[in-house]
């Protein structure tokens, strides 16, 4: 393996970064490995994490971590790797039965907020990657686009969405929108959430939108305000002789 052929190149095959175990045993060991790095990156940042430190907690001889990889950036970026392909696959298979593409963002964002809660560390681990290797940053950030435009884009041939909407910006703004609502809900908030209220709110906000309609008639004005007030009152006009007038339309006979 070579460090520095790889270094920023997120799409590579995870291949390319670990010497895959070829016995139960050996995946084991590698598993402990990477579980134990995964908690020392959570608990202390990629740099301030040591080899040492990871093989200890994953009780392995330092030398057996050179079987498998050759330096913590292969690690780190195999790592990332396995969180990218968790999610996706925890996500797949939740919306898979779904029948709409309304469905699938509905039961995706519920998901995405009970997965985030029970693997929070996933969060220390993919925003991290912007302070050791900006291009593993954006590459996570923009081949999860790609893949997310593709089931947009099929919701587009199919008839679900508007055609004149960007996919590729519609896209971010809904990974935008998962991403921080999964913040707050499964990262900054420690007691439980309401998930289903949250996801409730967002999807009455995807189905109407925030503003209020700009392109409806306008009010009919109210007409002018009256500030006298005459009333009515017949009780004496017979007294004070006045005459009946004839009805409207009709004229009074001459003599």
């Amino acid at each position: 393996m070579n460090r520095l052929k790889q270094r920023g190149d997120f799409n590579l095959d995870y291949r390319a970064l670990i010497n895959r175990p070829k016995t139960k045993k050996g995946r084991e060991t590698l598993n402990r490995i990477v579980s134990a790095a995964a908690q020392e990156f959570y608990e202390k940042g990629y740099h301030n994490a040591s080899i040492n430190d990871i093989t200890r907690r994953a009780g392995v001889a330092s030398g057996t971590f050179y079987v498998y990889f050759d330096g913590k950036y292969n690690l780190y970026k195999f790592l990332l790797l396995q969180c990218s392909h968790m999610i996706r696959k925890h996500l797949n298979q939740a919306i898979q039965s779904c029948a709409t593409r309304r469905e699938a963002e509905e039961v995706g964002l519920r998901e995405w907020l009970h997965f985030v809660r029970e693997n929070r560390y996933m969060y220390h681990i993919i925003w991290e990657s912007l302070y050791i290797d900006k291009k593993l940053f954006t590459d996570y950030y923009v081949n999860f686009c790609r893949s997310y435009m593709r089931g947009i884009d099929a919701a587009k041939a199919s008839g679900e969405l508007r055609q004149e909407i960007d996919s590729e910006v519609l896209a971010y703004t809904l990974m935008g929108a998962s991403n921080f609502l999964g913040l707050n809900w499964g990262l900054f908030q420690d007691y439980p959430a309401d998930v289903d209220k949250v996801v409730e709110s967002f999807m009455r906000i995807i189905d109407g939108g925030i503003f209020t309609r700009t392109d409806a008639a306008p009010p009919t004005p109210a007409p002018p305000a009256i500030q006298i007030q005459v009333e009515f009152d017949d009780d004496d006009l017979e007294d004070e002789g006045e005459e009946d007038l004839p009805p409207d339309g009709e004229e009074e006979p001459e003599d």
